[in-house]
């Protein structure tokens, strides 16, 4: 079998540290007797805390749930470390930290329990039932390390959720999340943003050498007006039917039609009597 798992020591602090890196046991360890017997060996054969870093996008769950109980009973603290993603099975064994943190740019992803099945009907039900229990055993974990409740954890799992490690300490399944300083979440109500010491200051250096930098004045909307500049005086108009000195003859003038005037067509009083004296 293909190791998925590998064991170094930090020079520096002398701690045990332990790598999982992409997918977990590429061959089920269902019926395997050797494979678990040889992580359980290489795990006890030394003392102290364990750093055990994660970035895996998931595998056998029979595996998982193995490693899982491994760490769980392991006498000495392990501290998780997602480096890149802790996916699916990943996300199993993350829950056996005692203090699990995230980088920044990690992910978590908690999905349902799938497998394949052939057979008629019955046999189909077989491994829905299966499908079911290995789920329900998977909720344990998930609800030992984050308190919430088996419903909501079910939902979670229905929807196939990618966390981001924020999100992931919102919900109680990571503790931490790396390069974060303690007093950033209360400068931000709550929620932390992510803290890189170099970043940040050359970001705020930029800040204060673009604040620093004089804006151009606003050009206005409308140009102020301007003296116009004196030009030759216009020819007068020529007269109709009259040729102007360049030889150039010019059409007479239209006539204006005349304005009609308005016609009264108001009976004044006197005329009024007048016409009904007649009538009589």
């Amino acid at each position: 079998m293909k190791r998925f798992w590998n064991w170094t020591k930090n020079e520096d602090t002398g701690q045990r540290e332990l790598w999982l890196e992409g997918v977990i046991a590429e061959e089920s360890w269902w019926g395997d007797e050797v494979t678990p017997a040889i992580f359980k060996e290489e795990l006890h054969a030394g003392g102290g805390p364990i750093l055990l870093h994660i970035s895996s996008p998931g595998g056998d769950c029979i595996a998982a749930s193995q490693i899982y109980t491994m760490l769980m009973d392991y006498p000495q603290d392990v501290i998780v470390q997602i480096d890149g993603v802790a996916a699916s099975a990943a996300s199993v064994i993350a829950m056996a930290g005692t203090t699990v943190r995230m980088s920044p740019t990690a992910l978590m992803m908690l999905h349902n329990p799938w497998t394949t099945a052939m057979g008629d009907a019955a046999e189909m039900q077989k491994a829905i039932d299966l499908l079911d229990e290995v789920k329900e055993s998977i909720i344990n974990a998930y609800q030992i390390k984050s308190g919430m409740s088996r419903a909501k954890i079910s939902h979670i799992m229905d929807a196939e959720t990618w966390l981001n490690a924020h999100k992931a300490k919102e919900l109680g399944f990571c503790d931490e999340v790396l390069y974060e300083e303690d007093d950033a979440a209360e400068q931000t109500g709550g929620k932390p943003d992510f803290i890189f010491s170099a970043k940040t200051a050359a970001m705020t250096l930029m800040n204060k050498v673009l604040g620093s930098i004089p804006k151009p004045p606003a050009e206005p909307e409308h140009p102020p007006d301007s003296t116009p500049v004196q030009g030759p005086e216009p020819e007068p108009a020529p007269v109709s039917g009259i040729q102007p000195s360049n030889g150039k003859t010019t059409a007479p003038e239209e006539p204006k039609e005349p304005v009609t005037p308005v016609t009264d067509n108001r009976v004044r009083a006197a005329d009024l009597e007048k016409r009904l004296s007649l009538l009589k």
